[in-house]
């Protein structure tokens, strides 16, 4: 777990208990997730971290790109963020707060990397396997990773399943 992780964990904490309360949890969703995105555009780091710039004008560029996306209480967080110097966590505080919102909607996001592309039919027998180990409904994301070899491996949050020959030759590797 990294040190942004450990700090952007109460924002997205905050943020999600307001956001249950208001019954809120999707568009809350769209706009961190529109925020993280805005601070993933390096121009945009360069301006947040360059202690000249005002972070009144910061504070306006952000809601002059989003053109009225954002309701009061998320213009307030985005302000909370600058005063506080955090808005750069923006990508890790909507990454805690969609774990947060899956885990409350009894489903979890699985990366599911292959070696090859997955036919449908593959894909839902990985998906059930994966059901049932996690007792969660899993939504599947399959991507192709040349460097596996063959076989997969899955990434839900914190859990990785290695099912792919690189992973078990690296285990062999160590073994020998």
């Amino acid at each position: 777990m990294s040190d942004l992780t450990t700090i952007a964990r109460p924002y997205a904490q905050a943020v999600f208990k307001l956001a249950k309360e208001e019954n809120a949890t999707d568009q809350w969703s769209e706009n961190l997730a529109f925020l993280a995105l805005l601070m993933q555009d390096a121009e945009m780091v360069g301006v947040v971290k360059n202690p000249k710039i005002e972070k009144e004008r910061i504070e306006q560029l952000i809601l002059d790109i989003a053109e009225g996306k954002f309701d009061g209480k998320t213009v307030n967080f985005i302000r909370l963020l600058i005063q506080n110097d955090r808005l750069l966590l923006a990508p890790q505080i909507s990454e805690l707060y969609e774990q947060y919102k899956s885990e409350d909607e009894g489903y979890v996001d699985v990366e599911l990397k292959s070696a090859f592309a997955l036919t449908k039919a593959e894909e839902k027998t990985i998906g059930a396997s994966l059901e049932k180990a996690l007792n969660k409904t899993v939504h599947i994301k399959a991507n192709v990773d040349k460097t596996l070899i063959g076989g997969f491996l899955a990434r839900a949050g914190d859990i990785v399943i290695d099912g792919s020959i690189k992973g078990r030759l690296q285990q062999l590797s160590k073994r020998l």
